[in-house]
């Protein structure tokens, strides 16, 4: 099993954000998570990429308990993730060549593994040719790109996108999308947080839709009636 929610709970100061979640997730399977504004997507995110703790409840990533894992392992369990943030994070220092090398240099790959698999991700985005160009020199929605392809680079195990497509037109979201579905061809799982419904529905891939931290629905496209 890949991922698995049990009676999962986060409660902030002066919120509960999350209440009794339960899913489990296929390896390579791709799922939408929705919900209107607040309604939990990016702290369901953020627990499965070990940014926040729950305060209550189970979670399982590759058979390994996430409460178990000690901060002095953070970065190893990370590592197998791609994290596409909706304020991308990118090192604005850095060319996008580097960029999206970074996690490659992170995890030991070699200068011609390198040189071989950061193009080709630009190009998947759409930033062929924009090896060179500094993130500050990028429109926001090229930004967004350039953290879609650091995420993408390493063939991660389990890709978690928190909005991904936001600053996109739909036919580059729409593409954005069909590469994450793809991606399962290399075992990838994929979770992406949106509420982007013509999108959505556009894709049909299971959805799981929350409201105000509650899970109201998991609905399986593949499964209704055409």
């Amino acid at each position: 099993m890949s991922i698995r929610f049990e009676l999962v709970s986060k409660r902030f100061e002066d919120r509960e954000a999350l209440g009794d979640i339960s899913f489990m997730v296929e390896p390579g399977e791709f799922v939408f998570v929705t919900g209107h504004s607040g309604a939990g997507k990016s702290t369901l995110l953020k627990l499965l990429a070990l940014i926040e703790r729950p305060t209550a409840g189970i979670i399982e990533v590759f058979g390994e308990r996430l409460s178990k894992i000690p901060r002095r392992q953070l970065a190893r369990y990370r590592r197998q993730l791609g994290l596409v943030f909706q304020d991308h994070r990118l090192l604005m220092d850095r060319s996008a060549f580097e960029n999206v090398a970074l996690p490659l240099r992170l995890d030991g790959y070699s200068e011609e593994a390198i040189a071989r698999r950061v193009p080709a991700a630009l190009a998947q985005v759409g930033l062929g040719g924009r090896e060179r160009a500094f993130p500050a020199q990028l429109s926001t929605g090229e930004q967004q790109r350039l953290g879609i392809a650091r995420a993408v680079v390493a063939a991660p195990k389990l890709l978690l996108a928190d909005e991904p497509t936001g600053n996109l037109d739909p036919q580059l979201a729409v593409e954005i999308m069909e590469l994450f579905v793809s991606m399962k061809s290399q075992g990838t799982t994929v979770i992406v947080a949106s509420h982007d419904l013509p999108l959505i529905q556009k894709i049909r891939r299971r959805t799981i839709v929350l409201e105000r931290g509650t899970q109201i629905d998991d609905f399986r496209p593949e499964d209704a009636h055409a």
